[in-house]
């Protein structure tokens, strides 16, 4: 277990260990993983770590409830409190006075509440694949909150999430299913998103009046083929984020920084460097 790469450094947050990856020197940047089953914040962002962190210092936490943070057994889960009270009591802990935020689909979401309660606190966005917009939760979504573990159902929610269906080597599946099958790991995965699920998407939904005053600079990215979130909510976002640019990419579903990684990270850098 000591040499998982997925285990970085703890820190207390909120009366919990966080679990997080810090590397790199410079003008912070926050990765924020989804909210698969078996994520971290390693496994969602190990392609891009190594680049980001020649330019930037970079934090990636595993969010209460997933990964190797210590979520208690008694943990509550507030949406969207609990994550951005841990992300503010992680930035005041390592002494951090404002970063960027990259985030994944949920982590975009939580990217977007972030900025809304503490806008002095980040500089720009990056939202890939987010939530954060009125939306039904559909049969897909549905598939990858109820996930229960077996090495079939990991490759039947990684196919929901690849547009290209050769992605999903049974290596990949089944690194990610032993993920699902650590101690504790199901039970809390399951915590998260009791039924009704609806109510969990809901609760990701800012409203027009939030994202008109989001006034970060701000990268929306998509896959145009994406069958978990649709791209039409990041059209949406793009409409009432006043100082946002959409890139949608072809041939692509929820997984924009595996299916098109080299363009993907290209595309954060560039955003992330400019003056």
């Amino acid at each position: 277990m000591e040499n998982n790469p997925e285990i970085g450094q703890k820190i207390e947050t909120c009366g919990y260990l966080t679990n997080y990856h810090d590397a790199g020197e410079g003008d912070v940047v926050i990765l924020l993983h989804g909210s698969g089953a078996g994520v971290s914040g390693w496994a969602n962002w190990r392609g891009m770590i190594p680049l980001l962190s020649t330019r930037f210092r970079v934090i990636v936490p595993d969010l209460v409830g997933f990964g190797y943070t210590e979520t208690p057994g008694d943990f509550e889960f507030d949406f969207m409190s609990s994550w951005i009270d841990q992300i503010v009591a992680l930035m005041d802990g390592l002494g951090l006075e404002k970063a960027h935020l990259v985030g994944n689909s949920f982590g975009g979401s939580l990217s977007m509440w972030l900025a809304s309660q503490y806008p002095d606190r980040f500089g720009r966005l990056v939202l890939m694949g987010p939530g954060g917009w009125p939306l039904e939760v559909n049969s897909e979504l549905e598939e990858l909150w109820g996930y229960t573990p077996s090495v079939e159902n990991m490759k039947r929610i990684m196919d929901i999430m690849a547009y290209d269906r050769g992605l999903v080597t049974d290596e990949l599946a089944e690194l990610r299913y032993r993920a699902t099958i650590r101690p504790g790991a199901q039970e809390t995965f399951e915590r998260v998103f009791p039924v009704p699920r609806q109510r969990w998407l809901d609760a990701q939904v800012l409203s027009v009046a939030q994202l008109q005053n989001i006034t970060h600079e701000t990268l929306l990215i998509h896959g145009r083929d994406d069958i978990v979130v649709s791209p039409e909510v990041s059209l949406n976002l793009h409409r009432h984020i006043r100082n946002s640019q959409l890139h949608m990419f072809g041939n692509c579903g929820h997984w924009t920084q595996i299916e098109h990684a080299a363009r993907f990270n290209q595309l954060v850098q560039n955003f992330l460097d400019e003056e």
